[in-house]
């Protein structure tokens, strides 16, 4: 069930879906690559990341109670994105 932007799953204790968030964060990441391509600096890549797709992974996470599985699944979320850029730097270096 969805209420104001968080997905709240059945359970016995009060419990958050994060997948719907993660998704939303790699389409905005991948939105983030297609505009900027290899044109911008990693610089300005990072902060648009910072400042667009963030907010959309961490909007509503302070009602959610998160144990360690849910912390260590957003932070591979954030990791992967890094690692996307990491990989546009290194193609971008060899041309």
């Amino acid at each position: 069930m969805r209420y104001l932007g968080v997905y709240v799953t059945q359970s016995e204790a009060f419990k958050c879906s994060l997948e719907h968030a993660k998704c939303s964060l790699y389409r905005a990441a991948n939105a983030v690559f297609a505009q900027v391509g290899r044109v911008a600096s990693e610089e300005v890549t990072l902060h648009l990341f910072e400042s667009k797709c963030l907010p959309v992974l961490l909007y509503g996470l302070e009602v959610c109670p998160l144990v360690k599985s849910q912390i260590s699944s957003l932070d591979f979320a954030v990791n992967r994105f890094f690692i996307k850029l990491l990989i546009q730097v290194g193609l971008t270096s060899k041309l």
